[in-house]
This record gives structure tokens, sequence and C-alpha cells, in this order.
């Protein structure tokens, strides 16, 4: 099972930084590029325990449906979602949030299962572990810089 880890520094504190982490239209706008919007569920704001949010957006030429819920809540240093349904065999992504001389150290670990067993071993390893981690460093750079405005 492929697990991408990524650390981001960001000026702000950990209550904003974690606010922003999870907040549906920030998702939104951080994969624009993707065409990425919810559709159901939680559709804006600040999901929180419990909730789902089912985004649509286009991947490989191909649009398609993901359903995530976040399944642990500890405001405000960590959240973890876990997909509910969607194209893969099954995803987890864990949000942590902690105070590092005045900066907040955010830390992504994402752990992912394609389905298609051999085929999906294989595309992880030619190209879906970089594609996803492409996503999650282009996301982490809108969240740094909306947890940094004023």
């Amino acid at each position: 099972m492929p697990v991408i880890q990524l650390k981001t520094h960001i000026t702000a504190s950990v209550e904003r930084c974690f606010d922003v982490a999870r907040d549906i239209d920030i998702h939104v706008a951080s994969t624009a590029h993707t065409g990425e919007r919810a559709i159901a569920g939680r559709t804006s704001g600040l999901i929180e325990l419990g909730e789902t949010v089912t985004w649509r957006a286009k991947h490989f030429g191909i649009r398609q449906n993901l359903t995530s819920k976040i399944t642990e809540f500890n405001s405000p240093n960590f959240f973890a979602d876990k997909m509910v349904a969607g194209a893969f065999k099954s995803f987890r992504h864990e949000h942590y949030f902690a105070e590092e001389r005045k900066q907040t150290v955010m830390r992504d670990v994402f752990f992912f299962e394609s389905p298609l067993g051999l085929l999906g071993k294989l595309a992880n390893w030619l190209f879906l572990k970089r594609y996803m981690t492409g996503l999650l460093v282009k996301r982490n750079l809108v969240i740094k810089e909306m947890s940094e405005k004023d």
C-alpha cells in the first residue's frame, strides 16, 4: 500500500491552519485544475466529525465521484478522513498540526490502495503515487497561502 508523507511549514496559528485545511470551499479552490466540486454531503464551510463530502472531479480525462468521511477529529491538532465510495480500493488521509518555533507544521500522511490487483500496483509505481503527491502538494500550497493571509 503506497504512503505519501508531506510536511508544510505555515506562519499561522495551529487553529487557523486546522480550520483552513477542513474548509470545503478552500479545498475546491486548491483543486480547481481538476474541476473538483462538492456535490453531496457537506458542500461548503468547515467539515466536522462524522460528516461526509462527495467530490466530483476529472482525473486522467475521466469524471469521477469520491465520497470521504471524517472519521477522527481532535481539534486543532488532528483529523482523518477515509474514502467510503470511489475509484480507489481504499484511502485514508491523516492531517496533523503542531506548533513549532512560532509556526505550524502541517503533516499529511496519505495511505491509498488501488483497485485491480497487480494492474493497480503497476499503476501506483508508474504514475499514480506521483500524481497524488502532486495534488497534495498543490493543495498544501493553497492551505499555506490562505492560512497566512490576514
